[in-house]
């Protein structure tokens, strides 16, 4: 996947890493913040779901954004609101940081 492609609604883990390493991609984490607190993928931003419309300033415009859960369903909701409001650069973590664990780095805890 290039930077010049269009972002699909959804990224695999592998993709999403890709993003971030070759695109300067920023991952956006919208669980809540005991979450948060419990793990983490390495280099993403806090943005607590709720908190995203109020937040949005913080949301890049100018590179891909990988927004992330626990599973992928919340990540989803954020994506699909930025979407609307014209973010045409963000992409939901498929899986969330669940999958993220399983497939990218297993040193980050399950829950």
């Amino acid at each position: 996947m290039s930077a010049d492609e269009a972002l699909p609604l959804e990224v695999t883990p592998r993709d999403a890493r890709v993003l971030v390493a070759e695109s300067g991609g920023v991952i956006i984490d919208v669980r809540e913040k005991w979450e948060w607190d419990v793990c983490r993928i390495a280099g993403a931003r806090h943005i607590p779901l709720r908190e995203v419309p109020q937040k949005r300033d913080q949301v890049p415009t100018d590179r891909p954004v990988i927004v992330n859960c626990h599973h992928g369903m919340r990540s989803l909701q954020a994506v699909n609101w930025l979407r609307d409001q014209g973010y045409d650069n963000v992409t939901n973590l498929h899986g969330g940081i669940d999958l993220w664990s399983q497939e990218i780095d297993s040193s980050i805890a399950r829950y």
